[in-house]
């Protein structure tokens, strides 16, 4: 990030113009980037154009490219697909189609382009950006524009946005449209287990990615797929035998269910195709199992976005039409992205070299550099999965007993994350003990082994297995400290909330006074509320956000069909405001009270006065939402009757509280796929820790700070950060930590909102570079 002197931001765009497209395969999510895009456009003071149907729109002109309006952009959230159409374009790859899409931009005084695709679709922009003052040449030869046009419109800026459901674009974590193509496989994914199971059948499930594993990876991990097939990475030589030795042995243990995932581009080392049908025919003949074959096909493409895809394509509006107000002649095209939870710009032919020296990595055989390149994120999965992936455990055994327990309120993911860790624990050779009930079951001893099978089937189950209390430990520290003694527990995994967080302090503090507490811990955040310290995100939040943002879709459905009616929706999230925030940018809110942000009769006042406004568009619904603590006065019965008695004959009232549905519920695949990758790396430090604490005689012995931690996942990694480190930045008092990402994002909720406020424009995202920094992708 750098800072630069503030600029108004509400007059960066006035006397420009920018045009928004949506170019090859369609994506869910990339609605959301066009409505940020036209909406912050305008904030800007800029004209902002729609181009219908691509880049064949670009070169047909005339009623394909029309002026958009805030209120066009109203309800296009909640759609998958584009609403302005996709289309592919033979016509622009020759110099002449392109010359008139420059005819089109000039007349119309557009010199910002913004473009939502794939690879290709940006490569194409950026090659049009470059012969762009040769094209202005050739229409002055022909006499199509004049001198004065082409001075006006002397070069072209160009942003892009990529939007793909494979999340093929290397420089970036996540494209548009991923997480929701996930949501939509693992939702056939899920119906195919239960009618599986039933029969004893074996499933292969082919899922898109012509080129690039992702979304097989992922929804393998999500899963627990036996096996996956994936491009980057083809099997060895002889997999048809490895293959079937691990069905049988899957089947030996007890499982009644077998499924392999293949991506539709998978090929073996010498490059021949593996299909379903391949896999079929092998199963089939050499185990004899009843096998079933389904390839899931454009259903990814379709349905609604999911809650991040919404929030993305937000994201990545507002930072494409910044990135293109600020660029100027010697800016290169760039992508707009996030990378962890920051936004970041790249430069675009960077990212598409590097996509390309995938594919050539993969066609000269060098397979480990494929996964390589593909990206931090792309090379994590895969090893997670690796090791998972291997069932047969180690002959010799540790003799270290790690016990993992539940702590706070359940949410969904929590059940992924102790199947990983169980299942890493035992490959490395430790016996791992379920303690039922979190620090109650500790005190009371309601601790068993569990196996490999115990927890078979658990990454796709909501709230918590093991069983979880809110129950805090210091009331118990005795009989907690000997039942450790008891059970000889060498180390320990809290995975839960706030409390979590708390428990594991009150157990260092009392290692003074107890030695068996001394040994290693790690908490690992897992709370919809998302307010644990130490971490940006916690497994469960993300499935808490989809069930809120599909409740205010239908919410809003009703309040577009009743017109001039306005709804008042609470959340939960305790103190914390996150869920209340992200689900009012995911779902297109009007305003979202939150206890962070104070607010008092005055801002109800401007919030009332703006509905009366907005009723007097064509948009005549609003959607409130409050945290259920974001003030203890202003509770959603008083919002309820205040906004009942303003907005007396121009609009009625509706309340809702969504209580417990937001804890439950299957979770989704960031949260299956979130959860497994902490719970596998919090067994692999412990086990480090573990070394380090050995003392004669098979004792462990941790006291310092940095053996009890909290795995965090921070800006762009990972990380292990001591518990007593986190005190400073904690209100005890209202369970939130003191500094929120988040919190950033609420000008953007308002500005989609049409607020007219500030927007702190004087710190921007860098370009960055894809090249230099290959490790780090």
């Amino acid at each position: 990030m750098h800072r630069s002197a503030p600029v108004d931001p509400t007059k960066m765009g006035v006397g420009k113009a920018i045009a928004v497209l949506t170019s090859g395969g369609d994506a869910q999510g990339m609605n959301a980037a066009v409505r940020a895009t036209v909406r912050v456009g305008i904030y800007t003071g800029a004209k902002v154009y729609f181009v219908h149907e691509g880049y064949q729109g670009l070169v047909d002109g005339g009623d394909n490219i029309r002026q958009a309006t805030w209120e066009s952009v109203s309800m296009m959230l909640q759609l998958g697909g584009t609403v302005i159409g996709s289309a592919r374009c033979q016509d622009f790859r020759s110099k002449e189609g392109r010359a008139k899409a420059a005819c089109n931009l000039v007349k119309l005084g557009i010199t910002n382009l913004c473009v939502i695709g794939g690879d290709g679709s940006l490569t194409g922009a950026n090659e049009f950006r470059n012969e762009w003052s040769e094209l202005l040449q050739i229409l002055l030869k022909a006499g199509k524009i004049t001198a004065e046009e082409a001075k006006r419109s002397s070069h072209l800026n160009i942003v892009g946005m990529v939007g793909s459901i494979d999340n093929d674009f290397c420089g970036t974590d996540m494209t548009i449209g991923t997480d929701s193509a996930l949501h939509r496989i693992m939702e056939v994914v899920d119906a195919i287990t239960t009618t599986a199971q039933s029969h004893q059948r074996a499933f292969i499930l082919e899922v898109m990615g012509r080129h690039c594993g992702y979304l097989a990876l992922v929804t393998a991990l999500a899963c627990g797929a036996d096996w996956v097939f994936i491009p980057e990475m083809p099997p060895d030589e002889g997999w048809q035998d490895h293959l079937c030795r691990r069905l049988t042995y899957q089947r030996k243990i007890g499982n009644r269910l077998n499924v392999i995932i293949v991506a539709e581009g998978a090929l073996d080392r010498h490059g021949k195709p593996i299909t379903c049908d391949i896999i079929k025919n092998l199963v089939t003949k050499k185990l004899s199992f009843d096998t079933r074959a389904t390839i899931l096909g454009h259903v990814q493409r379709g349905g609604t976005p999911s809650a991040f895809d919404r929030i993305l394509g937000s994201r990545m509006g507002v930072e494409a039409v910044m990135a293109l107000l600020e660029a100027t002649p010697d800016t290169p095209a760039c992508v707009v992205s996030l990378s962890g939870n920051m936004a970041v710009r790249l430069p675009l032919m960077e990212c598409v070299q590097v996509t390309k020296e995938v594919t050539k990595a993969m066609a000269e055989g060098r397979f480990e550099e494929a996964v390589k390149l593909r990206g931090k994120s792309f090379e994590n999965n895969w090893n997670t999965y690796k090791l998972l992936a291997h069932v047969t455990a180690p002959d010799v055994k540790s003799n270290i007993n790690i016990a993992i327990m539940n702590v706070g309120a359940p949410c969904a993911g929590m059940n992924a994350a102790v199947r990983s860790a169980v299942r890493i624990g035992i490959l490395q050779g430790h016996n791992m003990l379920a303690v039922h009930d979190g620090f109650d079951g500790l005190a009371n001893g309601t601790i068993e082994p569990m196996t490999w099978g115990y927890v078979g089937g658990w990454t796709g189950k909501g709230g918590s297995n093991l069983g979880t209390k809110r129950s805090l430990p210091a009331s118990m520290i005795e009989e907690i400290s000997l039942n450790i003694a008891k059970f000889n527990i060498h180390a320990l995994v809290i995975i839960g909330g706030f409390e979590a967080f708390v428990g594991g302090l009150e157990l260092v503090t009392a290692r003074e006074k107890y030695e068996e507490l001394c040994i290693p811990l790690v908490v690992i955040p897992a709370t919809v509320s998302n307010n644990v310290p130490g971490s940006d995100f916690s497994i469960g939040a993300d499935t808490a956000l989809n069930t809120i943002t599909t409740t205010c879709d239908r919410i809003k459905q009703s309040a577009a069909g009743t017109k001039r009616r306005v709804f008042i929706i609470e959340t939960m999230g305790g103190n914390c405001g996150y869920l209340a925030t992200m689900a009012g940018l995911a779902a297109g809110a009007d305003a979202a009270y939150i206890y962070e942000e104070r607010f008092g009769i005055h801002d109800l006042e401007t919030n009332v006065e703006h509905l009366l406004e907005k009723m007097k568009t064509t948009v005549k619904r609003g959607l409130i939402l409050r945290n259920e603590k974001c003030n203890a006065n202003y509770t959603t019965d008083f919002l309820f009757s205040l906004y009942s008695e303003e907005g007396k004959g121009v609009f009625d009232c509706r309340k809702n509280v969504l209580g417990h549905m937001q804890q439950g519920g299957t979770p989704t695949p960031f949260d299956r796929n979130f959860g497994t990758k902490m719970g596998a790396k919090a067994v692999l430090w412990l086990t480090d820790k573990l070394k380090e604490c050995y003392r004669h005689a098979g004792r462990i012995f941790a006291n310092t700070p940095d053996s009890a931690c909290v795995l965090g996942m921070k800006k762009r990694a990972t990380l292990f950060q001591p518990l007593s480190d986190l005190k400073e930045d904690t209100d005890f008092e209202h369970r939130i930590p003191k500094t929120q990402w988040w919190l950033k994002l609420r000008p953007i909720l308002k500005i989609l909102a049409k607020y007219k406020i500030s927007l702190d424009t004087s710190e921007t995202a860098t370009m960055e570079h894809v090249i230099k920094k290959r490790g780090t992708v």
